[in-house]
């Protein structure tokens, strides 16, 4: 019988010799790079960067908070937990795409190299802390009495605790 391998979103199997830690790590780093694709893609960096650190501050906020919060504790729990980033969503246009794409969209290869790049925190949070954001289209219940921190690009920025 031949031994499981674990396969992530995009395909490669995962080698018997591969450090754990190192590949938990790609996992994130794809998982953000999906989240960034699906969420602003049409953002451009600065709009990418934005949406990575919301994502980070909450991760931020579950650490402070003993490892634990609603939204989820780590990269991967917090991009995938329902209804927070709508790319995720099943039902959502996006979702399938998202599956899919890869490095030979030049968008999602930008937003694999801002992930890394924020992940390792070359990059300084444009946002002030912020742990959400909605585009400028829609005013969700949750924004009704909040000020936003910043506006980049399309999305307003908050933070929300």
């Amino acid at each position: 019988m031949k031994k499981p391998t674990l396969t992530p979103v995009g395909g490669k199997a995962v080698p018997e010799n591969k450090d754990a830690e190192i590949f938990y790590r790609d996992l994130e780093i794809d998982t953000l790079a999906r989240t960034l694709w699906g969420e602003a893609r049409g953002e451009g960096h600065s709009g990418m960067e934005a949406v990575a650190h919301v994502i980070l501050n909450r991760v931020k906020v579950a650490e402070e908070r003993g490892g634990k919060y609603w939204w989820g504790s780590d990269i991967i729990s917090v991009c995938q937990k329902p209804y927070q980033f709508s790319c995720w969503n099943r039902s959502d246009p996006n979702y399938q795409k998202l599956t899919y794409i890869d490095e030979k969209d030049i968008y999602f290869a930008t937003a694999k190299r801002i992930s890394r790049r924020v992940i390792l925190g070359a990059i300084p949070d444009p946002t002030g802390g912020a742990t959400h954001y909605h585009t400028d289209s829609i005013r969700p219940y949750w924004a009704k009495r909040e000020v936003p921190l910043c506006t980049i690009g399309r999305h307003l920025f908050y933070r929300l605790l």
